[in-house]
């Protein structure tokens, strides 16, 4: 028999070879939802209490330190998890980030009973489970080598270069952009009128104008010392 929520299903073919006793646990226990844009999902502190698997949006998991600075440590897009979740609800702890919502979510509810459950007796699930942890680790050790011992001139013109729109533009904040570089927004301001200076960009509220790509692919491809 086909499980209620087999529709969402098809958004994680890593569970495609779940036995027919889960799917049914699944099915019976997995609960729809519907996340807008901003919405806070976790907070710093707070006890975890579901697994989400998300089915279409994304959301920012960022962390916040006393002194205001903060650093997004990962995104949790469509067929991902939040590997976050997944260690607080291994290990019984409270969160020590926030997920929020950057678009409207469409996610998956598994209260911790059932997290739990599928995760003691199916080979399929635990599978599915830690191998997104031990990707999204990986990704977490690249970010702290580039944060470490990255030049920030140097991450500042590859970010602008990826997330660049067609026209060459992109829609950002100083603020924005230290959060995602991890520093502060006093330095991605100070390098951001550096490059404006040299002629590579325009600056305006809210908004940077890219003219000169080839010389911020060069600086952002350069051999670090």
């Amino acid at each position: 028999m086909t499980p209620p929520h087999s529709a969402w299903l098809s958004a994680f073919p890593q569970l495609g070879g779940l036995d027919a006793v889960s799917l049914t646990r699944l099915a019976e226990g997995a609960r729809c939802v519907e996340v807008p844009a901003a919405a806070t999902l976790f907070r710093s502190g707070e006890l975890c209490e579901n697994f989400m698997l998300v089915v279409d949006g994304s959301v920012r998991v960022q962390k916040s330190a006393a002194s205001g600075r903060e650093i997004v440590l990962y995104r949790v897009e469509a067929g991902q998890s939040c590997i976050l979740t997944t260690t607080c609800l291994i290990n019984a702890e409270r969160y020590s980030a926030e997920g929020i919502a950057e678009t409207a979510v469409s996610g998956v509810i598994l209260p911790r009973a059932l997290f739990h459950d599928l995760l003691g007796r199916s080979e399929v699930f635990r599978k599915f489970v830690f191998s997104a942890y031990a990707t999204r680790l990986a990704d977490l050790l690249t970010l702290i080598e580039e944060v470490a011992f990255g030049r920030i001139d140097m991450r500042l013109a590859a970010f602008l270069l990826e997330h660049a729109e067609a026209d060459g533009g992109l829609k950002t904040t100083h603020q924005d952009l230290a959060t995602e570089l991890g520093t502060a927004r006093e330095v991605v301001s100070r390098q951001l009128k550096e490059f404006e200076r040299r002629g590579w960009l325009t600056l305006s509220r809210g908004r940077i104008e890219l003219s000169q790509l080839q010389d911020l692919r060069d600086l952002a491809n350069k051999p670090s010392l």
